[in-house]
């Protein structure tokens, strides 16, 4: 599939460099800890800073995530890794050079299967996936024309995972990285908050002859803070090299930065090559060995994933491939589908709460659904109250909604607030009686033969009871008192 804006006669070729940062309280190689937003420059250390004297540590727990991932994009773990210098002069990084891995990765070798929008599916190689430290941030907005280093950052600790150049359309990338965002998140290796810079992508793509198997020369695209933005960006850079192709020029090897604003991708600077940053074996660090009964504890501990989930969740609750996939999309949405499903006897009402009352529950109190005061046994309670016509529908959203407010049960707020059916007595007569007293014109067409109106009736006791009225009573209730007439 080639971009709208591209000729057909060419195809793109799209690799992907992603960063993660992984989920520990404190830095790769220092004890320093792990804020965003924290004021500038207030956790620091002589090892983050790179003062004279100052050896680095690593991180056990980083490690360990790292492997996680590993295992989860089915790549061989090696038993020993080397940290390498890679060195380069940048101002927010202050060792002059960061800790990174070069020809001896953590793991190589992987692939992660994803699947794009309207079915087709793919298999994406991983080429590798090292550790490393992160640099520091440049802010260039605090202070008229300065440029602010900020270096809480320098020193978190991150996940590199190169692709193989196997993508062919922007859509394929989005995909991918949909599938590997969903994964990391599963593991719990990291939020993968793209807005905090928790996951950051770059992606290099050239064009070529289809059915080439050449490579050109490529650009790196760098500064896109959503998929949506990544694929806009390689629409761009690709159709721009076409253009550069066809009028006779040549693609330069360049570090291209997208502006998300203007849409387009302008030259930040002239791509390194690897030699360009010297690697050499970090001095201050020993090689990283990783046991093979830590790979095999670690292998252990892989939570079910998504599409495994996916896969399960129609096949022993008989869901539609719909609300599993909508269900699996989140752990913690998973989990909780699941706790409610094996508290109630409908599985699939169980869904229908989870994906309607829940999210919009997240959705308008603007609180993650795993900070939602959500009690599967409560949630499966008012499930059952609606069943057994306690709580008409409605009352049942207004009785688990107060729940998720107040965090008490739906017990304490029927009783408190009255949210209970009323299906019968002086009550729901007195609402019958107003509706009707109210509506004469109403009353007489009904009794000349519009019986449609019936559901007018209803609406106005529906109305004046809050949804308090029994809606099956009402009706019964109605007809009786419309046909005295």
């Amino acid at each position: 599939m080639a971009s709208a804006d591209m000729s057909p006669a060419y195809e793109m070729v799209i690799g992907l460099e992603i960063h993660v940062q992984l989920k520990t309280r404190s830095k790769m190689f220092c004890g320093c800890g792990v804020e965003f937003g924290a004021p500038p420059n207030t956790h620091v250390c002589p090892v983050c800073l790179g003062l004279p004297g100052a050896l680095p540590v690593v991180n056990q727990q980083a490690v360990e995530l790292a492997v996680l991932a590993a295992r989860a994009l089915n790549c061989q773990v090696h038993r020993r890794s080397v940290f390498a210098r890679k060195n380069y002069f940048y101002p927010d990084l202050p060792k002059g050079y960061q800790i990174s891995q070069y020809d001896r990765p953590l793991a190589t070798g992987g692939w992660l299967e994803f699947t794009e929008e309207g079915g087709a599916g793919g298999r994406l190689s991983i080429h590798r996936l090292h550790v490393e430290e992160d640099s520091g941030k440049s802010l260039h907005d605090r202070f008229p024309r300065s440029t602010a280093v900020d270096l809480n950052r320098a020193g978190v600790p991150l996940v590199e995972i190169v692709t193989e150049p196997q993508l062919r359309t922007p859509a394929q990338a989005r995909a991918f990285l949909g599938r590997l965002k969903q994964t990391l998140e599963y593991l719990e290796v990291s939020d993968c908050n793209m807005e905090e810079g928790s996951l950051r992508v770059d992606a290099n793509v050239s064009v070529r002859p289809a059915g080439s198997g050449e490579f050109m020369p490529k650009t790196e695209v760098k500064n896109m803070n959503s998929f949506s933005q990544l694929e806009k960006a390689l629409g761009f850079e690709a159709a721009r090299h076409v253009s550069v192709l066809q009028s006779g020029g040549v693609v330069e090897h360049q570090t291209m930065l997208w502006d998300p604003l203007r849409g387009e991708a302008r030259p930040m600077r002239g791509k390194e090559e690897v030699h360009d940053y010297r690697y050499f074996p970090e001095p201050d660090l020993p090689t990283l060995e990783v046991s093979d009964e830590l790979v095999e504890e670690l292998a252990g501990r892989l939570p079910e994933m998504p599409w495994e989930k996916e896969r399960r969740f129609v096949d022993e609750y008989r869901l539609p491939a719909y609300d599993a996939e909508v269900l699996s999309a989140s752990r913690t949405l998973a989990d909780l589908y699941e706790a409610v499903a094996q508290s109630t006897s409908d599985p699939k009402e169980a869904s229908n709460w989870v994906m309607g009352e829940v999210l919009a529950a997240s959705n308008d109190l603007g609180v993650p659904v795993e900070r939602l005061q959500v009690d599967p046994e409560g949630l499966a309670e008012v499930i059952g109250l609606v069943a057994e016509g306690t709580l008409s529908h409605n009352l049942g959203k207004q009785v688990f909604r107060r729940m998720v407010e107040t965090g008490k049960t739906a017990e304490q707020i029927m009783e408190a607030e009255g949210l209970r059916l009323v299906s019968g007595g002086d009550q729901l007569e007195a609402w019958i009686s107003e509706a009707v007293t109210e509506n004469p014109t109403e009353v007489e067409r009904y009794r000349k033969g519009e019986e449609k109106l019936l559901a007018f009736f209803i609406g106005q006791v529906m109305r004046k009871s809050q949804g308090k009225a029994d809606p099956g009573r009402t009706r019964e209730a109605l007809l009786k008192r419309l046909d005295q007439g």
